[in-house]
């Protein structure tokens, strides 16, 4: 996964705005899954919380690298 994004004139990875985009999608999932009880049923919730995170990224730079995103 490598380049850059010009953004008004400076130059930012790519590996930033998908971290941002996994952040986002991950809360908007984090709070679907809180209303629906959920996390009742999860040991540790920030744990996880992070877990999620990690699994949307993998899945978002799969996407990238693959041209699908």
């Amino acid at each position: 996964m490598t380049g850059e994004f010009s953004f008004f004139g400076m130059y930012f990875p790519v590996l930033m705005f998908t971290s941002l985009i996994a952040l986002v999608a991950t809360r908007l999932i984090s709070l679907f899954l809180a209303r629906k009880g959920f996390y009742r049923h999860i040991w540790h919730p920030p744990l996880f919380d992070v877990a999620l995170f990690f699994v949307v990224l993998g899945l978002l730079v799969t996407l990238y690298k693959f041209g699908r995103f």
